[in-house]
């Protein structure tokens, strides 16, 4: 099955209410620790492409989620989507909430995929356990992978949300994918609480022009 790219565009990108044609499939793997809102944000990709006219399939890998374990959503879409995969060198983007968590995924990314990575380090339980050990390359090891390094956590305190750095992240990943910023506002304005709507949009702004600069 064909994969794509950051540099390969599968689609033109639309706007709001009209369809996408993918060719393949797309892969988007969310990595993070328990309480970061990594399903959230897969659940505004699913939305964002089921309205763009996809087929689209979730899988979530919760772990120890309530006590800060890893956390992971795969999300692939396309025209049909005959099934999930979770091996290695099987997404086209990866998303990761935190950095460790970004070198623990890095197996997962193909060659000439995307990363966008929460510019901030939290030790996750899979450290705290000595299940995976905290490099000390961290900065050095992302940049070899051409990461793309997003300050989310800044950018949610400054809008005056702080919970919103899967937001910001979203606003990245958006850059990566073949929907209008339309079709992503459309989608966070329909799932995040209605007092939190402007907070998140423009979290999700912020993040995407982060992604761009």
């Amino acid at each position: 099955m064909p994969h794509f790219t950051a540099s390969e565009k599968s689609a033109e990108v639309v706007s709001s209410g009209e369809k996408v044609q993918l060719d393949g499939t797309l892969t988007v793997l969310l990595v993070g620790v328990g309480g970061q809102g990594t399903i959230l944000a897969g659940s505004l990709l699913a939305m964002a492409a089921a309205d763009a006219g996809l087929d689209v399939k979730v899988s979530e890998i919760h772990g120890m989620s309530q006590r800060g374990g890893s956390v992971s959503t795969v999300v692939r879409m396309g025209r049909k989507v005959e099934s999930m995969v979770a091996d290695p060198g099987c997404a086209d983007v990866v998303v990761a909430f935190e950095a460790v968590e970004a070198l623990r995924a890095q197996d997962y990314l193909h060659e000439g995929g995307k990363m966008f990575v929460n510019d901030e380090v939290i030790v996750p339980v899979s450290v705290s356990i000595g299940t995976f050990e905290m490099p000390e390359d961290v900065d050095a090891r992302l940049a070899e992978l051409g990461a793309v390094r997003v300050p989310a956590g800044r950018i949610a305190r400054e809008v005056g949300s702080p919970r919103s750095t899967n937001v910001v992240l979203v606003g990245a990943l958006s850059t990566a994918l073949p929907f209008s910023a339309a079709d992503w506002e459309d989608a966070i304005a329909r799932r995040v609480p209605p007092k939190t709507v402007e907070a998140n949009l423009e979290a999700f702004r912020r993040g995407r022009a982060a992604a761009l600069a």
